[in-house]
């Protein structure tokens, strides 16, 4: 079944983004750009996608920096 019609996305192809580590819609449109053009088939997305597992989730839902590891890095720009 289409998930996406306006790039003939499938839920099969969006569980396969996700399996390999795809865990926020907008992480699915960066792989098949889904949710990308009119938008109708984000909420499909997000529930396909579920509460499953998710490193970044993971941290959030203990309130931890989501982009701990970024800052640590020194990846983040100081607040100016």
């Amino acid at each position: 079944m289409f998930v996406c019609s306006c790039f003939g996305v499938t839920e099969q192809q969006v569980k396969d983004h996700a399996a390999d580590g795809a865990c926020t819609p907008r992480q699915i449109a960066s792989a098949c750009k889904a949710g990308t053009d009119c938008g109708s088939c984000v909420r499909r997305i997000q529930a396909l996608l579920g509460r499953g597992a998710c490193p970044r989730r993971e941290l959030a839902d203990q309130g931890k920096p989501v982009l701990a590891e970024l800052d640590e890095a020194g990846g983040l720009p100081e607040a100016a």
